[in-house]
């Protein structure tokens, strides 16, 4: 039996097929009341993902987009709970300002204080990024406890972020901890309910990213 098929591999440039896809999630989302630039996050949110119902529950702080780009554009340190989320951003547009991008989870202080204290390393990873990442980005994708962890510090006014991009996935806490992260007044992208994840934690830092270097 012949099994041949026709099936051909595509030959267009990488930058062709993002832009057809981009011009499909255009026309799926259709109408919607985010901002222009609110929307070029979740586009890219969407084409990381292919979920558009995670999409259109994004949630933005009036000031997120722009605490963002002015971050990026200040150097200021991006923070990842989890080295994948570190691996994702395109560190050469957070570097062209002389800023970096760290992920303190696996730094042995942190893993021995977690043992010491009964807790997770997620949580003393944000103790520890609070005192040397002020006014930078925080990038939560994974653990709500250290999303909840770096609300906490920022209600006691221990923790002074200039973005909070919280979206991690899961079914202990990560809706909560994204509902208690929509009520502060400090910048933050969020999304509602127990999807997220490091993918998409990515795709919202990588946008700002490139609208912080469109902007100069």
């Amino acid at each position: 039996m012949d099994f041949q098929t026709e099936f051909k591999p595509l030959t267009v440039q990488p930058q062709e097929i993002e832009g057809k896809s981009f011009e499909m999630i255009d026309e799926e989302v259709g109408e919607h009341s985010f901002t222009e630039e609110q929307y070029k996050v979740v586009q890219r949110i969407i084409h990381a993902s292919a979920d558009f119902e995670l999409g259109k529950s994004v949630v933005f702080h009036p000031n997120a987009v722009q605490a963002g780009i002015e971050a990026i554009r200040s150097g200021k340190m991006v923070v990842a709970d989890v080295q994948m989320i570190q691996s994702g951003i395109s560190k050469p547009r957070i570097e062209k300002y002389g800023g970096h991008v760290r992920v303190y989870i696996s730094d042995e202080d942190v893993m021995e204080e977690a043992k010491r204290l009964n807790t997770t390393r997620a949580i003393i990873s944000m103790r520890k990024a609070i005192k040397e990442a002020e006014g930078g980005i925080f990038a939560i994708g994974n653990a709500p406890t250290a999303l909840l962890e770096l609300i906490r510090l920022v209600k006691t006014g221990e923790a002074r972020p200039g973005l909070i991009v919280g979206m991690p996935v899961g079914f202990v806490s990560a809706a909560e901890s994204k509902e208690e992260l929509a009520k502060l007044d400090v910048p933050f992208i969020t999304n509602m309910g127990r999807k997220g994840g490091s993918p998409v934690t990515v795709a919202a830092v990588n946008a700002i990213s490139l609208l912080a270097q469109k902007q100069g």
